[in-house]
Parts: structure tokens; sequence; C-alpha cells
């Protein structure tokens, strides 16, 4: 049996790159017997709306998607992820850190070669062998890439279109699994959740594919079975600009007020459509 899902962050409206990402869920899970999901990631109450998570089901409900069973709320599940946090800790893989994001940019323009990953500079490692820590200070929680990739040893995972990948433990560096200031954080949440409905098929956009490296970790340290992936492209604009929540003039509830139909809307969320451009709200 399929199992997919789609989780949005209510923190703003869903837009054509979100009705996309739901459809390839959608279609991928739409055959007998198989499970369609949504799960709201809204572990950021600083960001968090309250109105956009009726919004967001008003709009997959238009747009002719149903699910199956009470979609899941990640801030009900924190005690999930303090349990998987503290089996972490005693496996001696993950160590607390009291950087700030100023201070680790300081240290990077200290280094003459800085660790480099997908998308720029990695965290140094500050904290990874620190003896005195601060005491006015709580720590979020580092992935220690290094004692991770004792454990687990090769790792891969597949891809339906990307193929076979060999997982890169210090691809995005010791990642943050729990922000001091939340308890949690997306790599964390997502993998314990995935597991724990049992998704077969993670879909996603193509972005988060540097993230799965990650996640492929925590799922081998925690034993929590691998599900197969799909990272499929981004929709952009004509001018090849990745959508965003601000853009709200290409957001599904303002497509549908201008009397555009969820067939219409449907097509108009596809890689190679290629919308054009709107003006953004700021």
């Amino acid at each position: 049996m399929i199992t997919t899902r789609f989780a949005p962050s209510p923190t703003g409206k869903l837009h054509l790159g979100h009705a996309y990402a739901a459809k390839v869920a959608y279609d991928l899970a739409n055959v007998s017997g198989s499970r369609f999901l949504v799960r709201f990631e809204d572990i950021d109450h600083t960001r968090v709306r309250p109105e956009y998570y009726g919004e967001i089901l008003k709009d997959l409900e238009w747009l002719g998607f149903s699910w199956n069973g009470e979609p899941w709320r990640q801030k009900d599940r924190f005690n999930h992820y303090e349990k998987a946090l503290e089996q972490l800790k005693e496996m001696g893989v993950v160590y607390p850190c009291y950087c700030t994001r100023r201070e680790v940019e300081e240290e990077l323009t200290h280094l003459v070669q800085a660790p480099q990953g997908p998308e720029g500079p990695l965290y140094p490692g500050t904290c990874r062998a620190l003896k005195c820590p601060p005491n006015e200070r709580d720590p979020s929680w580092r992935l220690d890439t290094k004692a991770a990739s004792h454990i687990i040893g090769d790792l891969s995972f597949h891809d339906t279109i990307h193929g076979k990948t060999s997982v890169n433990p210090t691809f995005l560096g010791d990642v943050i699994l729990a922000r001091k200031d939340i308890g949690t954080s997306y790599h964390l949440a997502v993998v314990v959740d995935d597991a724990a409905q049992e998704i077969t098929h993670v879909t996603r956009g193509e972005d988060l594919l540097p993230s799965t490296h990650v996640h492929r970790i925590l799922q081998s340290l925690l034993g929590l079975p691998e599900p197969k992936y799909l990272h499929h492209k981004l929709v952009t604009d004509q001018l090849g600009k990745r959508l965003a929540k601000r853009n709200d003039a290409l957001s599904i509830a303002s497509l549908r007020k201008e009397g555009l139909s969820a067939n219409l809307v449907k097509k108009m969320a596809h890689p190679d459509f290629h919308t054009p451009p709107r003006p953004s709200s700021s």
C-alpha cells in the first residue's frame, strides 16, 4: 500500500508550487487501498498564523484533493521529537551548541577555508569540543556528523527522478536538530512523523534533495524505515523565479477569486507551464 503526504506550513497562503506538490503526492497515492495524508508543519510558533489551517484545507478541497483521516499538527507531537532527541543524545551523536547566528557568521569570516555546502558556508563545528559552556544560555542541539558517520556506515537513498545517491554525512554539516527556542527542527520532526504515519513515498521539491542526506542518517540512527523518494521540479514564474508565499497574486485563493477554474489552476501548477510574473504583495 502506498502512503504519501502533503505537509504545508500554515505561515501563509498556498500558491501554485504547493498545488503541484500536493498533486504529485495525491496522484501517486490515487490507487486502490492507498492513502494521501495532510500534515501541518507548524513547529515554528513564531511564524504560524491560525487562520491558515482552514484556508489551506479549503484550497485543497477546491482543487479536488481529498485526504485520509484528520490532518496532523506537528505542534501536538513535541513529546515524540523530544524522545527521539534523547535517543540521539544517549548514542553520543548530538552536541549542545551555544552559538548565535552572528557568532557563527563571525567565526566563518576568520576561517581561511570555511566548510561549504550546496547553499553556502556550513557551521564550522565551534561547539563540538566545547569544554566550558556558557551558563547563561540554553543550547540548541546539533548532529555530530563525525560521530554519526562511524555508526551508520555506507548509506544511500533512491529517488524516482534522480536515481541512487550515496549519503554524504557532511553534505549539510552539523545541522541543528533542536532549536533552543522551539525544541526540535524540520529535519528531526519530519523523519519522526514520516515513520509514525508509515509514509512509504516522500514526494517534495528538488530544493529539499540535500536534506535527504540528513534524513537518511537520522532514519538509520533511530532505526526508522526508509521511504522511497521523489524530488520533483519547482514551479517558477516566467522569469524562472521560484514562487514564494509573499507572491499573493499567485496564491490559490487569489486565483480562485479571479474566477479561474480548479482545472485551469492545476494546469498552471506545473513546472513546464511557466506562470507569468505578477505583482508581489509585501
